[in-house]
């Protein structure tokens, strides 16, 4: 395809407003967005920071006031005709017949696609649904449902595949089910864009990633140099917390209590915190660095970035995989 030294999808400067009984909201605000070819890319941000309101740009469902976007090199929407056979994608709440098997809601919609029937056993195979496919959807679990939405993306064996917030509602066997799914489709070759306000879920998965808040970008990069270029926190153990905090606060340490423990946020040397205390005559019992995720990465590059986002932002938490704003229809 000569994609290799391409990007899956480009952004530059993209803006979109709506209007609503106070005036002008701005829904994405400049963004300029780049998922390279190959691999998950993660893109991130609290519910309403604009990520379901960019993929709706990218798959032309709704046009930008300005700015660009391209998809493997074509500017949408105007070229979308041109690449849309490439692109599978889930932005909505998944359409198929309750009463009719999996199976034969695939086929429906190969015919209706234009794509081969024989296409419909290789995707229900790709996401595990062979077993099932002679089930009624209307008994599927709803992570099951969202497998069957994903092989209704791959009947056109799409080089790109969006997923938008793809886990919502599902219970951790559904969750840990799509993320091997998105992982398995990324080891062959596809590229998977995947938006979600549940960092610690895509930080398992992810190689690269988008961080935006406020329908701006704050971030961008593999997930191993973002955590790596963070400032990491220390949790010590210390007798008296009070002065202990008050020093550290003194020396521009950002410091919260946690059950007695002291946890002490953007430092770069651990060092400096030990001397620091050691000035003041004050000694630690312990100190443990607490290992950077992107739940720290995504705290620090936005800060104090108001009460939607604190409260709307989900963190999983679990180890990293080192390399909007509902789910569901499939395009």
């Amino acid at each position: 395809m000569g994609d290799e030294h391409q990007l899956a999808i480009s952004t530059r400067g993209l803006r979109k407003t709506y209007r609503t009984r106070q005036g002008r909201s701005v829904g994405v605000q400049g963004l300029d967005l780049d998922v390279p070819v190959g691999g998950v890319h993660g893109f991130l941000g609290p519910n309403g920071s604009g990520k379901t309101t960019t993929i709706r740009m990218l798959l032309g469902l709704i046009r930008p006031d300005s700015g660009s976007a391209q998809i493997f090199g074509h500017e949408v929407p105007r070229d979308l005709p041109a690449v849309i056979d490439r692109v599978g994608a889930i932005v909505e709440s998944p359409k198929f017949y309750p009463a009719f098997s999996g199976r034969r809601n695939l086929e429906l919609l190969a015919t209706g696609i234009g794509a081969p029937r024989t296409e419909v056993d290789r995707v229900l195979a790709e996401v595990g649904l062979t077993e099932r496919a002679k089930d009624k959807f209307r008994g599927y679990s709803l992570g099951m449902k969202q497998r069957l939405a994903i092989a209704a993306t791959l009947l056109k064996d799409p080089d790109l595949l969006i997923f938008d917030e793809p886990t919502n509602g599902l219970d951790p066997a559904g969750i840990k089910e799509i993320r091997s799914t998105m992982r398995s489709l990324a080891d062959r070759g596809k590229t998977v864009l995947v938006s979600s306000h549940i960092l610690g879920e895509v930080e398992q998965v992810a190689d690269t990633v988008s961080i935006v808040s406020r329908g701006t970008l704050v971030a961008q990069g593999r997930v191993a140099d973002l955590i790596g270029a963070s400032t990491q926190s220390v949790r010590l153990c210390i007798t008296d917390t009070s002065a202990a905090t008050f020093a550290l606060v003194e020396a521009g340490y950002a410091v919260r209590d946690d059950a007695g423990v002291l946890v002490v946020d953007g430092v770069a040397e651990s060092s400096h915190v030990t001397r620091v205390l050691a000035d003041r005559g004050l000694y630690l019992s312990e100190l443990v660095p607490v290992r950077a995720d992107l739940e720290s990465v995504f705290l620090e590059l936005t800060g104090d970035d108001g009460p939607g986002a604190s409260h709307e932002i989900a963190f999983a938490g679990a180890g990293a995989r080192q390399p909007g704003d509902q789910g569901g229809e499939a395009a």
